[in-house]
C-alpha cells in the first residue's frame, strides 16, 4: 500500500474505475455519467481546515502536526494544518478557520445570531397568543417578562409573534422550533410551523429545501410519530425502476457514491494483486455495480485474472431498491464476469447486516479476503442502542476473519449519541452542504432532483430528527471515533497509495470546484467548500 509499491501515471488504474465501458453501461445504466455538472462556478471555495468534534476519544491536538494534502494542488505541494482549536460547545463537525470566514456557511448561528433572544420572546408571545386563542388550560408561564396586559387584542399578539418571526431566517426560525419542540411546547411549536411552512419549498434554494423536510422531522418528533412517518415514506417509495433513476440522479449529479466506490475498488486491487483467489464481502450490495468496474481491471491483468468470489450482503426488505432480489444480482454480475474473461462466484446473504453471523459468509479456505463497508456501518446499532452492540460486534468478526484490506466509506457527521437539540444543529449543518452540493448541479425546479433528494435524502433527516431508539437507523459518527472502534476490534490503519487520491481528483473533475478533497490521519475526507461531508480509510 505504500507508495513506492504502487507507481502510477496519470493514465493508470485509477482513470479506469470511474469512466464506464461500453460492457458496463450495457449491464447498467446507473454509472452513466453526466458531465455538465460542474455549472456553479460562482466561489472557488476555501481551503479544507477541518474542526471535528471535541471527545475523549480523539482530539485534534493528538493529531500529527504534519498537515495534509490538498489533492487539488499542485503535485508535490502540501499544505499546512492552520485547524482552529475546539470550541467546547460546538456539536457539530463544520469544518472553519477561527475567523469564520464568509466562505464558511456551515457554522451553527447559535453563537452570534439573535435567535436566543428572539426565539425565547418568540416562544413567550406565542404562550400568551395560546392563552388567548386555545383557552386557560394552555401552558403559559405567568411570569414572563414578556407578557402582554390582558386588554391586548388577539391580532396585537399575532401581530407581535409574526413581527418577531419574520425577523429572523429560516435556519434561526428552525433551530427556535426544535427548542419549543424540545419542550413538548404544542402550542408554540404549532404557530412557528405554521409560520415556517410559508417559507420553505421543495423546489427553493438549498435552506429551504432542507427546512421542508426538517420541519416535517420536527412534527413528526412532537407528536411522536417519527417511526410511523418513517415507514409511511419506506412504503411510499416508487417501484424498482423508478428507484433506481433517483440513485442514478444522485450518481450523476454528486460525487459521494464515486467517491466510496473508486476509493474502495482502488484500494481493493492494490492489496489483491498477486493474489490469485479473491473473496469480496460487500456489506452493501446493492445493484452490484461497483464491482463491475473492478472486474473490468482484474481482467487486464498480466497472466490472467484471478477467481473472484462475492458474497452480497443486504436486507431482504430492499429488494425494490434493486429491481429484484439478490440472486438478480449475482446473474448480472455474473454475465459481466463473464465477458470480460473472469473466473466468477456470487453467493447472497439476503440478510440485515447488523443480524450477519459467520456461518452467513461463506468463508473459504485459500481465498484472501476484502470486505467492503459503504456508508453502512452507521446503520448497525451500537451500545447506545442494544446491550447486543452489532456495531463493534460485527467489526470483531470481520477481524476474525484475518482480511486483507477492509475498506470503510463513512458520512463525516455526529448524530450517533448527541441529545436532540445538538444533533438537530449538527443535521441541519451537515445537510445544508448535502443540499448545496445538490444545487449545484441542477436547476431548482428540476423535477427529478425533487424526487431524489425526498426519496433517497428526505427519509434519513427526518429519521436523525424524529426518531429514538431502535427506530433511529441514521447514527453517524466522525471518523475519529470509527478510528477508535476499529483499534479496539484489533485493526491497523493502513495508509493510502497516491493512487487512491489520483482517483478521487480526476473523479471530481466532473464536478463544481467547490468539492474538495484532503487527507487527514490516513483518510481521505471529501468536502464541500468547507464541510467534510465522507471519509474513505483502509485496515487491516
Amino acid at each position: 500500500m505504500q507508495a513506492s509499491q504502487r507507481p502510477q501515471s496519470s493514465g493508470g488504474v485509477h482513470k479506469l474505475y470511474h469512466q464506464p465501458t461500453a460492457k458496463v453501461e450495457q449491464y447498467y445504466s446507473l454509472y452513466h455519467v453526466v458531465n455538465n455538472n460542474s455549472n456553479d462556478t460562482s466561489s472557488s471555495g476555501t481551503q479544507l481546515s477541518y474542526q471535528t468534534q471535541s471527545e475523549q476519544f480523539f482530539t485534534l491536538d493528538s493529531l500529527p502536526d504534519a498537515g495534509y494534502v490538498i489533492y487539488n494542488s499542485p503535485p508535490a505541494v502540501r499544505v499546512s494544518s492552520n485547524w482552529s482549536p475546539f470550541s467546547p460547545q460546538s456539536s457539530t463537525s463544520y469544518i472553519s478557520d477561527q475567523h469564520h470566514s464568509s466562505d464558511n456557511t456551515y457554522d451553527s448561528p447559535l453563537s452570534r445570531c439573535s435567535v436566543v433572544d428572539d426565539g425565547n420572546e418568540l416562544k413567550h408571545v406565542l404562550r400568551e397568543m395560546a392563552n388567548n386563542l386555545l383557552g386557560p388550560d394552555s401552558d403559559i408561564d405567568e411570569d414572563s417578562s414578556c407578557s402582554f396586559n390582558g386588554e391586548v387584542s388577539k391580532s396585537s399578539k399575532w401581530n407581535r409573534a409574526l413581527e418577531i418571526a419574520s425577523s429572523l431566517d429560516v435556519k434561526e426560525l428552525l433551530l427556535a422550533c426544535a427548542e419549543v419542540v424540545s419542550d413538548a411546547d404544542f402550542s408554540a411549536a404549532e404557530v412557528l410551523m405554521n409560520v415556517l411552512e410559508q417559507r420553505v419549498s421543495v423546489s427553493g434554494e438549498p435552506m429551504q429545501r432542507l427546512s421542508a423536510y426538517m420541519l416535517e422531522g420536527l412534527r413528526a418528533r412532537l407528536f411522536s410519530s417519527g417511526s410511523i412517518i418513517y415507514k409511511k415514506l419506506k412504503c411510499k417509495e416508487p417501484t424498482s425502476s423508478e428507484l433506481i433513476s433517483y440513485m442514478q440522479v444522485l450518481y450523476n449529479i454528486v460525487p459521494y457514491y464515486k467517491f466510496a466506490y473508486t476509493s474502495a475498488n482502488v484500494v481493493i486491487d492494490e492489496a489483491m494483486r498477486n493474489e490469485n483467489k479473491i473473496h469480496i464481502i460487500d456489506f452493501q450490495i446493492a445493484q452490484g455495480s461497483q464491482w463491475m468496474f473492478l472486474m473490468h481491471n482484474l481482467a487486464r491483468r498480466p497472466g490472467g485474472p484471478p477467481f473472484v468470489h462475492i458474497t452480497g450482503v443486504d436486507d431482504s426488505q430492499s429488494a425494490h431498491a434493486r429491481g429484484g432480489g439478490l440472486q438478480l444480482v449475482g446473474e448480472r454480475l455474473a454475465k459481466v464476469a463473464e465477458s470480460y474473461g473472469v473466473p466468477f462466484e456470487f453467493h447472497a446473504a439476503a440478510i440485515s447486516g447488523s443480524e450477519v453471523q459467520l456461518e452467513n459468509l461463506c468463508i473459504r479456505h485459500g481465498e484472501a479476503l476484502a470486505v467492503n463497508f459503504p456508508y453502512v456501518l452507521h446503520h448497525m446499532p451500537d451500545e447506545s442502542v442494544s446491550t447486543a452492540n452489532h456495531r463493534d460486534r460485527l467489526l470483531r468478526l470481520v477481524k476474525s476473519l484475518s482480511p486483507k484490506i477492509v475498506t470503510l466509506v463513512e458520512q463525516e457527521s455526529n448524530t450517533n449519541t448527541s441529545a436532540f437539540l445538538p444533533r438537530f444543529r449538527e443535521t441541519m449543518d451537515y445537510y445544508t452542504a448535502m443540499f448545496e452540493s445538490i444545487d449545484a448541479a441542477r436547476p431548482r425546479d428540476d423535477k427529478q432532483r425533487i424526487s431524489a433528494e425526498e426519496h433517497c435524502v428526505a427519509r434519513d433527516v427526518v429519521n436523525i430528527i424524529a426518531c429514538e431508539g431502535a427506530d433511529r437507523v441514521e447514527r453517524h459518527e466522525l471518523f475519529g471515533k470509527w478510528s477508535m472502534r476499529l483499534r479496539m476490534a484489533g485493526f491497523t490503519q493502513c495508509p493510502l497509495s497516491p493512487s487512491v487520491g489520483e482517483a478521487i481528483n480526476d473523479v471530481l473533475k466532473e464536478f463544481s470546484p467547490n468539492y474538495r478533497l484532503a487527507e487527514r490521519s490516513g483518510a481521505l475526507y471529501l468536502g464541500w467548500k468547507n464541510r467534510a461531508l465522507a471519509t474513505s480509510s483502509a485496515w487491516r
